[in-house]
């Protein structure tokens, strides 16, 4: 199997393998806990923390260790919108943002009178104006997500911070899709929560994290003083080893795998030339990402066919794998009736892949479309 399907999770390096397999080995002490082990586990800990905090150039301070993406934007929206909903009870969003996103929307705008603005792409681009104008006196959070996990779509983040600065609302920034993969500056950007997840950048599933300012908001999970009592539950040691290992080694080697990615990308658009084909996308996207379409084609089938020829791609977000409704990404982009809803799929690209490999799936799906 030849693997494309590196926008829903990535497979773990040999260095973040060692580095989990050691603290197996050697540190299964609770950090909480006073005696030896637990003060050798606490050092461990702190490491972790920091060299996380330097590759996103911020403080130590401002990392929450989570379980991931969905927690971590869960944490964000709803504890900050329920802790500060006496400044007032309006939020914006996108119609593109990740489910863990809109589904914390949905929950607070059914569960406590929220009022939801989501602002909808115009040519796959969401902007800082459009921010501007939704803004009102009452709005106290807005999230946009930094690239779309679907197409790739790069957001313009500090355009955005910039319209926020002077305004009450803090913002979010769903993260997880570009951390480990350009260059992210939560502090330059006026950014007040982001999320991101390790499995994203070749870290181990199930740990992540919240780069969170100093913000009052309720936390989620109760039952312990973990994280500076932003997050009970005993630390994750093992993953969390794994995740500052991945996210160390993938920021140390950013401009180099940007620029692989970049070439493997073109390489199989180029052996792609002469099929008539389409990309979703906005402006401007990451080259991890390539969301492309082919007329008269059917995704569901397309991928069907690639898998038993042993390559793995998908038709977007992993989260919704196997649901029959289509993508809610291009249905913002070309409405609920538009044929490009299933003639859709998404090849997304790690530094693993190879030219060659590119220039294979490219050939076989000119082989299979004509």
């Amino acid at each position: 199997m030849i693997y494309f399907d590196n926008a829903a999770t990535t497979p773990l390096t040999p260095s973040v393998i060692s580095a989990m397999t050691e603290i197996m080995e050697t540190t299964f002490g609770n950090p909480s806990s006073l005696h030896t082990f637990g003060r050798q586990a606490n050092q461990q800990l702190r490491a972790f923390r920091s060299a996380i905090a330097q590759s996103l150039k911020t403080i130590d301070r401002h990392i929450i260790f989570t379980s991931g993406g969905t927690e971590s934007n869960n944490t964000a929206i709803i504890g900050y919108a329920l802790a500060n909903q006496d400044k007032g009870k309006h939020l914006i969003t996108t119609a593109v943002e990740h489910h863990s996103v809109l589904h914390a929307m949905t929950y607070l705008e059914n569960r406590f009178g929220f009022e939801i603005t989501y602002l909808s792409p115009v040519d796959g681009n969401i902007s800082a104006k459009q921010v501007q104008e939704a803004l009102r006196p009452d709005t106290i959070l807005v999230s946009i997500m930094h690239a779309n996990n679907e197409t790739g779509t790069i957001h313009p983040i500090s355009e955005i911070g910039q319209v926020l600065a002077d305004h009450q609302a803090v913002f979010h920034v769903d993260a997880v899709q570009t951390v480990g993969k350009i260059e992210v500056l939560p502090e330059e950007w006026h950014v007040d929560f982001l999320s991101a997840s390790a499995h994203k950048f070749h870290g181990p599933k199930g740990v992540g994290l919240l780069f969170a300012k100093e913000h009052y908001f309720d936390k989620l999970l109760h039952g312990g003083d973990q994280e500076e009592k932003r997050r009970a539950s005993t630390e994750n040691m093992i993953s969390l080893a794994g995740m500052a290992t991945a996210l160390s080694e993938s920021i140390n080697h950013v401009e180099e795998n940007y620029q692989h990615i970049s070439d493997v990308r073109q390489a199989f658009l180029n052996e792609l030339s002469g099929l008539d084909y389409y990309i979703n996308a906005g402006s401007e996207t990451l080259p991890h990402v390539l969301n492309i379409g082919f007329p008269n084609g059917n995704n569901g089938l397309l991928l069907t066919l690639l898998d038993l020829a042993s390559f793995a791609v998908s038709t977007g977000s992993a989260c919704t794998a196997g649901a029959v409704t289509p993508s809610h990404v291009l249905t913002s982009y070309y409405g609920p009736e538009s044929p490009k809803l299933r003639e859709s799929i998404r090849i997304s690209f790690g530094e693993q892949n190879t030219v060659e490999e590119a220039q294979l799936l490219a050939q076989k799906l000119k082989e299979l479309l004509t």
